[in-house]
């Protein structure tokens, strides 16, 4: 019997990651069975880490779920960072999972792969089919690089090697384990703590980015966890019905839109503030509109649980125990 840890979850401390650790361990997978390494353990965008981190360790099963990740102000301030830091981490990590044997891989995307003026809902088909949303375009060309590696990884050595590296494109994900940071934060905790903080200083208005009408799709982290599960266990000829070697990937969302403003009414109300919210239209708003169609997750078995509400109310209870951490 193997006695090391057979599944390795990269970016575990993060959002997406430690939802699918906690999916894994629901699932009754005993604790040692999982590999887990912390960013100053094993710096993924470092060759030579990784290569010997997988030559010691050789995990059975990789969640790619590690990314340096962040809203329309961080990844227009920082381009240089996001498109380096995450194609390396995909090269890295997928290269040394193929030499190291594990056939089973999945990666984790994002729906800023499609084009800015994708036709709505946006398939799987629509990757490659227009110019990218300028302010997270190198974000996007990375994540595009990352699902390509895993084809082309499949195409070459899927026949030889048994490999079997699959893709999943969340749409914009909020939960337990986000990162509430004032200025790089995406829309969801970057209100949960604007608002807060409103409420706390007694403020009668508050100012959020935009103009409040672009429509966006949101999945709480914990259901996007279920569908990581289920597509790393799917047998490989019923996944065979929805994809293709060029592609691959699968769209994973709620299914539902909700203009930014009402969002912003959503948090206030999960926050209990109740002063005004006033939107400031010089500052970008991003795509107009970034729905998922997700038909293909649904065939293979999977749906959304969790509604907005209930949701927000618990990604809020996540920032306020954050908060008390640091004080």
């Amino acid at each position: 019997m193997n006695s090391k840890p057979s599944i390795y979850v990269a970016g575990h401390r993060g959002m997406v990651g430690s939802a699918i650790v906690r999916r894994l361990l629901a699932n009754g997978l005993p604790p040692q069975q999982l590999l887990l390494r912390s960013h100053q353990e094993l710096d993924l965008t470092r060759q030579g880490q990784v290569e010997a981190f997988f030559a010691r360790e050789r995990p059975d099963q990789v969640y790619l779920a590690a990314a340096k990740v962040g809203g329309i102000h961080a990844n227009n301030s920082y381009p240089a960072e996001f498109i380096y830091s995450n194609l390396m981490v995909a090269a890295n990590v997928v290269d040394a999972a193929f030499k190291n044997g594990v056939k089973h891989l999945l990666y984790l995307g994002s729906s800023c792969i499609y084009p800015r003026l994708a036709e709505q809902p946006m398939t799987e088909e629509a990757l490659l089919s227009g110019p990218l949303e300028p302010t997270n375009e190198p974000y996007a060309i990375a994540k595009i690089g990352g699902i390509k590696l895993c084809e082309s990884y499949n195409r070459q050595y899927g026949a030889s090697h048994g490999l079997d590296y699959r893709s999943l494109m969340p749409t914009n994900l909020y939960g337990p384990g986000d990162n509430y940071h004032p200025e790089n934060a995406h829309v969801i905790p970057a209100l949960i703590r604007r608002i807060h903080e409103a409420k706390q200083a007694g403020a009668a208005e508050v100012s959020v980015w935009g103009t409040g009408t672009p429509l966006r799709e949101f999945l709480y982290v914990d259901d996007l966890a279920r569908a990581c599960v289920l597509l790393m266990q799917l047998d490989r000829d019923r996944l065979a019905s929805q994809v293709s070697p060029r592609l691959s990937h699968i769209n994973v969302g709620s299914g539902e839109e909700i203009s930014i403003q009402q969002l912003a009414q959503a948090v206030a109300r999960a926050v209990g503030y109740r002063g005004n919210i006033r939107f400031d239209p010089s500052k970008p708003d991003g795509m107009p509109r970034k729905l998922m169609d997700s038909s293909r997750m649904r065939k293979l078995g999977w749906e959304p649980e969790t509604p907005l509400d209930i949701g927000l109310s618990a990604a809020y209870a996540d920032f306020l125990q954050q908060q008390a951490g640091h004080n």
